[in-house]
């Protein structure tokens, strides 16, 4: 039996999850001229945070199914390295003005975090099968843990020509999925359990990828290995850190 807990309230929780990714980009408005190391920068700091919330997923989905978790990291690697193959085969409308390629990278990032909040957004209505307190502490956790994610949007985004307010659009629609998932969630909570760790490692498998295959040789194109070490260890670690703050 489901608790006492108004669809609304489960709908509106995750719809300010949602919102909060948008805040990530923020920081970027002030950020006036962006040259070709900058941008080089902003890839390996959106690697490092990238890397931290994979961890993060995989912990997550690993404590509550490990294989079902590694099933969903399988996942998602096919279908990334599906959407990658597709859009190199068809020629891609410029978004923003952006080259080709860019257009490209951007559609793909926007595409991977949409994927991650599909799993949020179940993250969201199965807390809240469990109860309103533990409801509110897994919204807000989602809530402040996005807006770091948004910021990884951003540094994609910004860079290569995009407003800051279109990247914040951006990075909010990328976590739409959080409400219209929630809700369901909620409804079929026993339903929905056995296939979160499964949507963890989907979004965790695909995350990684980009890191690797698009995010690092970006960064390596303007910066010494040993700088882009240092930027992802720092994003790192600093994403580490705010999730353990978040959680304690």
């Amino acid at each position: 039996m489901l608790p006492d807990v108004s669809l609304l309230t489960v709908f509106l929780a995750a719809l300010i999850t949602a919102l909060a990714t948008g805040l990530g980009a923020i920081p970027l408005a002030f950020a006036r001229q962006v040259d070709e190391r900058w941008l080089a920068a902003g890839a390996a700091m959106a690697a490092g945070l990238m890397l931290a919330a994979s961890h993060s997923l995989i912990a997550e989905g690993g404590a509550v199914g490990s294989w079902r978790t590694l099933l969903g990291m399988g996942a998602g690697l096919l279908l990334v390295l599906l959407a990658d193959r597709w859009l190199d085969r068809h020629d891609m409308p410029g978004v923003s003005d952006l080259h080709q390629a860019d257009a490209r990278k951007m559609l793909l990032i926007v595409g991977v975090m949409t994927a991650h909040s599909f799993a949020e957004g179940v993250g969201v209505g199965v807390s809240y099968g469990g109860g309103d307190d533990l409801g509110v502490f897994i919204t807000a956790a989602i809530a402040v843990h996005n807006v770091p994610e948004g910021l990884a949007i951003a540094l994609v985004l910004v860079p290569r020509g995009v407003p800051v307010w279109q990247a914040a659009g951006w990075a909010v629609f990328s976590s739409l999925p959080q409400p219209l998932m929630a809700v369901p969630a909620y409804l079929f909570v026993t339903a929905f359990e056995p296939v979160l760790p499964i949507g963890l490692g989907l979004a965790a498998g695909a995350m990684i990828w980009m890191v690797f295959a698009e995010l690092l040789p970006d960064a390596g194109r303007r910066l010494s290995a040993a700088n882009i070490g240092t930027v992802v260890m720092l994003a790192f670690m600093a994403m580490f850190a705010f999730q353990l703050l978040i959680a304690h």
